[in-house]
């Protein structure tokens, strides 16, 4: 099996040090890859938020696709970049990490808290496989309208539904359903979010009229 074969199918792989000479020309095509996202994250951290058309334009580069209207913060770190693609009128706050050896889509609508790290790739537990450098990547779906809480982590292979929210300081190790308030390590449906959600900012404290203002 190919390295190309054994990345998109989920199997173990390891980076570097191929004979195949098919498989050395995608190494040598991946750590262009990484190097490049590192230079453009580097670039787009290092462009003062006044600027921001370039601050644009690096967003366009680094990441595979990028909706409209979208907003990050930033620090940002991505293992690729080119992997990723992220929807209309997406926001990050600070500190969002990428690690995006697999493909990573991020729905239209998609809010972000700080220090929020989104993680296509992982390692199996027994060290000899970690000391070879051998990994896994396995997609990661989010969709729309999602709210991803502070300090959230989203481990391989997870999807998030439309419209669910994930609370500050969860681990999600597996899938949660569209329309879902979850939280916890490792992070549980908690309830659905309904219509009589609409009525409320936080628990007790009622929407105001005006908040359109």
């Amino acid at each position: 099996m190919s390295l190309r074969d054994r990345i998109d199918s989920g199997k173990l792989y390891v980076e570097y040090g191929h004979p195949d000479p098919a498989d050395r020309l995608l190494e040598a095509e991946l750590r262009r890859q990484r190097d490049r996202a590192k230079v453009l994250a580097f670039a787009y951290n290092s462009t003062k938020p006044s600027r921001v058309r370039r601050r644009n334009r690096l967003l366009h580069k680094l990441f595979g696709k990028i909706g409209d209207s979208a907003f990050i913060e930033g620090p940002v770190y991505c293992s690729y970049g080119c992997n990723t693609f992220i929807g209309a009128r997406f926001y990050a706050n600070f500190n969002l990490v990428i690690v995006d050896d697999g493909k990573l889509t991020v729905g239209d609508d998609v809010m972000c808290a700080p220090n929020v790290t989104l993680a296509v790739t992982g390692h199996p537990l027994a060290p000899e496989y970690r000391c070879s450098g051998a990994q896994f990547s396995v997609p990661v779906k989010i969709g729309n309208g999602v709210w991803l809480g502070a300090n959230t982590v989203v481990l391989p292979g997870v999807e998030i539904g439309d419209n669910s929210v994930i609370g500050a300081g969860s681990i999600v190790t597996s899938s949660i359903p569209a329309d879902s308030l979850a939280v916890g390590v490792p992070c549980r449906v908690v309830r659905r979010i309904t219509d009589e959600d609409r009525q409320w900012i936080r628990r007790g404290v009622p929407v105001n009229a005006d908040w359109r203002g």
